[in-house]
């Protein structure tokens, strides 16, 4: 049979046996299944699909558990850096008194100051109602001013001051502190003849008081000025005073 006779025979065949499967004519029974094939390739990845919706917050239903134990401490930290100074506080309270210190070692008297001094009248200055004795015979410490008459404390302590002066009439005369009348003596003379006004007290110095001897013109100021008799004002320390 030639080649070409023979396809298309067999198309006529395969034609006729489809038609008469369509009519119902003949059927022939269906076959087994076939064995399962061998699995295909991998497919190519599919494209990134779209963000979806936020999903809604459960609302927490669970009980809250027991507070747990401390845990240990951890490791220092690395030291901050150093802030500024604050403002200073108030002052505290006082504290409590030391005790007692020991006793110091005795003084040497000779190194004290010792203020002390003695001057006569020859030719005064006018210094109002001060009494000036202008020739100086001692000055220990110089606190006393032969121009002014007065008596300068350097040394705070307890001092003892004393005067006589010689009168040709009546004469009152005060000693005085920081130009303060302390003490006054008086002595009235009617016979015209020479006598001798005394006066002292002890006062208490700070630094810086100032003693001399002033007159009262109201009750008599004739002091005698001539070389027959002297007129003397004297002072000195008894002892300091500290604290």
């Amino acid at each position: 049979m030639q080649p070409g006779l023979w396809l298309v025979t067999s198309i006529l065949a395969a034609v006729l046996g489809m038609a008469l499967l369509e009519d119902g004519v003949c059927r022939a029974p269906d076959g087994k299944d076939g064995f399962p094939g061998v699995p295909g390739l991998n497919g190519r990845p599919g494209q990134k699909g779209d963000m979806g919706e936020p999903g809604k917050s459960a609302q927490r239903t669970g009980i809250q558990g027991l507070k747990g134990d401390a845990g240990e401490p951890g490791p220092p930290g690395i030291p901050g850096n150093q802030g500024y100074h604050g403002p200073h506080g108030p002052p505290g309270l006082p504290g409590q008194p030391g005790p007692k210190g020991n006793k110091g070692k005795p003084g040497n008297i000779l190194e004290q100051p010792r203020p002390a001094f003695s001057a006569s009248r020859r030719s005064p200055p006018s210094k109002g109602r001060t009494v000036v004795f202008d020739n100086i015979i001692t000055n220990q410490e110089s606190s006393y001013s032969p121009q002014t008459g007065e008596f300068t404390c350097r040394v705070p302590g307890l001092y003892y001051f004393a005067y006589q002066v010689v009168s040709s009439g009546d004469l009152c005369l005060s000693i005085t502190k920081n130009r303060e009348r302390v003490v006054s003596f008086c002595d009235y003379n009617s016979r015209d003849i020479l006598q001798v006004n005394s006066g002292s007290s002890v006062l208490s110095l700070a630094a810086g008081d100032q003693v001399s001897i002033s007159t009262d013109p109201a009750r008599g100021s004739m002091i005698y000025s001539g070389s027959e008799a002297d007129s003397v004002f004297s002072g000195f320390m008894l002892f300091p005073q500290t604290g």
